[in-house]
């Protein structure tokens, strides 16, 4: 019933949000080349009360020995059993334009067999690019977001205790490799579409000239910036990005069969179309009864089982849908003949297959 709620909750405010909803280029499209860059490392957090990596884990210990050694401790990787460290993969994201001397956050999770990360304290640890480099160093207390309790049989595990996140702790060192905003700028868009690519090519145009920008294809708009802002690029990039309008969207219904929860738009059109829906269930029950032979009649007592079947089948409940259907329509439709959120999916699914729905059905 509260996934039906939700179901509703969403069709119903879907008309309402997407009603004369202009958006900026901002959210539509980036520049090409300015984007995030992904940083890795690997690193040994210590400080952990005896639920770091085991035995069996011999490269957290061979970390260890070879940190020692840069330290002038010689300490063979054999003779080393330390429950209190645990050897982890540090990943953070490098945001565009980065300059060295600025923070970002890094998230540190177990490569071995630790238990919990809780308490942990991330040693030094380079972060490097695809390209090798070392962009940023992360250091710092772990804070993770569950716990693990008890030993054995009697314990209590809360979210995941071998993910931990340090909040600002890694340190840019090499600025971020970024495209430099030249006299043309190409736009990407987020979803590819041929709509909004011309959309946002007349939009620009509006603003700053017929040839101003044109549509590559259904992912790319390319502009090219006026001479008056030759030496305010950064400027002419932020007028271009709050420049508004409406998107055009395929009518599409998001289905997560694991949850029961549909999602729609307005586009979302059904052609004449009538409904029969109705359920059928049987039920099988076998009951064991015992038979007791009178007494000194030489009978044995035996088990017989009892086995009824029972055939249930619901009155079958219709409803039809006239041309142009809306959302709204469909929903109280669906809901006027007791439909669950499992019935929808399935009946969505039916129409989708008769061609009367039109619109893409996604089921994630």
């Amino acid at each position: 019933m509260k996934s039906l709620a939700s179901f509703l909750v969403l069709c119903a405010l879907a008309p309402a949000l997407n009603l004369g909803a202009a958006t900026r280029i901002k959210e539509l499209a980036s520049v090409e080349g300015v984007r995030d860059n992904q940083l890795i490392g690997y690193g040994i957090l210590v400080g952990l009360a005896g639920t770091g990596d085991r035995r069996q884990t011999v490269f957290s210990a061979q970390s260890l020995s070879n940190m020692l050694e840069r330290m002038g401790i010689s300490v063979p990787a054999t003779a080393l059993r330390v429950s209190n460290m645990a050897a982890v993969i540090v990943t953070a994201t490098l945001p565009p334009f980065a300059q060295p001397g600025t923070r970002i956050d890094v998230t540190a999770a177990s490569a071995g067999d630790a238990a919990n990360l809780q308490g942990g304290l991330l040693l030094l640890t380079p972060l490097k690019g695809p390209d090798g480099n070392v962009y940023a160093v992360a250091q710092g207390a772990v804070v993770t977001g569950g716990f693990s309790a008890g030993k054995a049989g009697n314990s209590q595990t809360v979210n995941h205790p071998t993910v931990g996140r340090i909040a600002n702790g890694a340190l840019i060192e090499r600025a971020a490799p970024s495209a430099a905003l030249t006299s043309v700028l190409n736009l990407q868009l987020h979803r590819a579409d041929f709509t909004t690519a011309a959309r946002i090519a007349e939009a620009v145009n509006r603003r700053f000239g017929a040839e101003a920008a044109h549509a590559e294809n259904s992912a790319l708009v390319a502009i090219r910036m006026p001479d008056s802002y030759a030496k305010r690029r950064i400027e002419f990039m932020a007028e271009v990005e709050a420049l508004s309008l409406d998107p055009d969207r395929t009518a599409k219904i998001i289905i997560n069969e694991r949850t029961g929860t549909i999602a729609m738009g307005k586009e979302v059109r059904i052609a004449p179309v009538a409904i029969l829906h109705g359920n059928l269930s049987v039920e099988i029950q076998t009951s064991l009864a015992v038979s007791q032979p009178p007494a000194l009649s030489g009978g044995n007592t035996a088990v017989v089982p009892q086995t009824n079947v029972a055939a249930k089948e619901e009155r079958a409940r219709g409803v039809t849908l006239k041309d142009g259907a809306t959302v709204e329509e469909l929903v109280r439709a669906l809901t006027a003949i007791g439909s669950t959120p499992r019935d929808i999916i399935a009946i969505l699914q039916s129409l989708r297959a008769a061609g009367s729905l039109e619109a893409e059905l996604e089921i994630i």
